[in-house]
């Protein structure tokens, strides 16, 4: 018996509750942002939605109807998470929020764009 189909579903629920957990902690950080004025407020809503979208993509991704839909949809989750690691890069670099805040988010930022560039990646190797 192929073990690699429940492998691969292991594995897609896993990325979706880290992506699902990933976005709890950016609703929070949006929040502290979205009390400040000026620039912290602005970009809130920036890394609110990308931050999000990730989750959000790998779950169509799930009900996809083709597997060039499945494909699709992890690959704008790819992008999503690579400009939510692009935003918290900023954030720290221009000090809006202290680096030291930041750090675990942008850890797991940076391994939700390792896990889903494999994922997409190994999704178009041909059958």
């Amino acid at each position: 018996m192929d073990d690699a189909p429940q492998q691969r579903n292991g594995r897609e629920k896993d990325i979706q509750k880290r992506a699902f957990s990933f976005a709890c902690r950016i609703v929070n950080l949006y929040r502290f942002l979205a009390k400040q004025k000026g620039t912290g407020e602005v970009l809130a809503r920036q890394i609110l939605r990308s931050g999000t979208s990730i989750g959000a993509n790998l779950e169509e991704a799930a009900a996809g109807q083709s597997r060039a839909d499945f494909i699709s949809k992890r690959n704008i989750a790819l992008k999503e998470a690579r400009e939510t690691h692009y935003w918290l890069r900023l954030f720290t670099e221009t000090k809006v929020v202290s680096p030291e805040k930041l750090n675990g988010l942008l850890n797991e930022s940076n391994e939700l764009v390792a896990i889903l560039t494999t994922i997409v990646k190994n999704a178009r190797i041909p059958e």
